[in-house]
């Protein structure tokens, strides 16, 4: 399995937020690239990172900083936060980001969605956020009441193989991740590689996590306030 160490930006400093709040917001490093760095030097080479500004502002206003992680740190990086169209999409890939995490494109724009899965399988990322079980987009600032099936199917055909699911009521909460709804997701959709993100506390939920197959894991929180240390992170990363 692969452990994905995360890094959310907000005003250029590495932060979480609590349910997708804005206003409930917990700063860990003023200095993104130092961040970076702890997980270069702990063997990680591939992160998460997140946009939260342009998530809401659909502007990439941390390319710059994403840049330096890929550049002058040698971290791969797989983003999301902003991306609202396939220029989008072209302009963080000539940027050199290893991956792409869209979900308001999907639901705003699916021809262009499915146009780039197309030409580029390996780099496209859903993300398949969910909010009491309906899909959420925006910054999770909107929802959708279309069954998952009907965008999934679709970009399946199409060449999709990697989604990376967040359980929104977990994210930030340190209460475990939502280990039924991931088991469910991959027993309905074999053929798709599955990142869980959202609520890993401990140690154990990332073996349990593990235990039932998952593709990988992001790691956020629970690193960030000393509930897991990037060494036991590495042991299992692989």
């Amino acid at each position: 399995m692969n452990i994905i160490p995360a890094i959310d930006l907000l005003d250029g400093q590495v932060v979480r937020l609590q349910k997708g709040d804005y206003a409930k917001k917990t700063i860990y490093n003023h200095d993104a690239l130092d961040e970076a760095a702890k997980f270069k030097a702990a063997g990680f080479s591939h992160i998460h990172v997140v946009d939260l500004n342009g998530a809401k502002s659909g502007r990439f206003e941390n390319l710059p900083i994403i840049r330096s992680i890929i550049n002058e740190i040698g971290l791969s990086v797989q983003t999301g936060g902003g991306v609202r169209s396939r220029k989008d999409i072209d302009t963080l890939l000539d940027a050199g980001l290893n991956g792409v995490i869209c979900s308001s494109m999907v639901v705003k724009k699916p021809g262009e969605w499915l146009q780039a899965i197309t030409d580029h399988p390996d780099k496209m990322i859903l993300g398949l956020d969910l909010k009491d079980g309906k899909l959420a987009f925006g910054g999770w600032l909107e929802t959708s009441d279309k069954p998952i099936e009907e965008f999934l199917n679709p970009m399946i055909d199409a060449g999709l193989k990697t989604v990376l699911s967040t359980d929104i009521a977990r994210d930030g909460m340190l209460s475990g991740p939502n280990i039924e709804m991931y088991r469910d997701l991959q027993t309905r959709f074999p053929s798709l590689n599955w990142i869980a993100s959202g609520g890993v506390s401990k140690l154990s939920d990332l073996v349990n996590v593990q235990n039932i197959g998952m593709y990988g894991v992001v790691v956020g929180k629970a690193y960030y306030e000393g509930h897991i240390r990037l060494d036991e992170m590495k042991q299992l990363n692989g």
